[in-house]
């Protein structure tokens, strides 16, 4: 099923998705720590603690508690972190990018757009991205050429 073949190319990638075991939740409250810690420069390191404690630890990531243990792990101010999780601050934000998400069409995770304009869903092949990127970098460069060789040339000269 899709559910083995992504834990299959996860596991390719080094990461023991744990799908049998995994805990699905609601995800409100671990997107609202998100935004807090990106105020405080800890962002990626939580997303992918959150990440973690989902897909291969299995962790009820819907519980305060364990949403505690995982936020201060990463050194994210425990005080700081209870205040986010007994208040509803954050939750505008959180349904803003749901609603942006909606209006874009997607409808999963990962879901990676370019330009706003263009999507690639899901985990996909490299060659995926590469004619996306391809489309976004000769719509907004359409005087640019990259010949086989490596050299830029524009209009008005070649740089080698």
């Amino acid at each position: 099923g899709t559910t083995a073949q992504v834990a299959a190319q996860a596991r390719e990638v080094g990461l023991d998705y744990d799908f049998e075991n995994m805990v699905v939740t609601g995800t409100l409250d671990s997107h609202r720590l998100t935004h807090y810690a990106k105020t405080v420069g800890k962002e990626k390191e939580l997303s992918e603690a959150l990440l973690q404690a989902y897909f291969v630890d299995a962790k009820h990531i819907g519980n305060h508690d364990v949403l505690l243990e995982i936020a201060t792990s990463v050194g994210l101010d425990h005080d700081a972190v209870r205040d986010v999780l007994t208040t509803d601050v954050y939750t505008e934000d959180v349904r803003a990018e749901e609603k942006r998400a909606s209006d874009l069409g997607i409808t999963g995770v990962p879901f990676f757009v370019f330009d706003n304009k263009y999507g690639v869903s899901g985990a996909q092949p490299t060659e995926a991205f590469t004619q996306v990127l391809e489309k976004v970098w000769s719509e907004n460069n359409p005087t640019i050429q990259v010949l086989s060789n490596g050299a830029t040339c524009t209009d008005d000269n070649c740089d080698i």
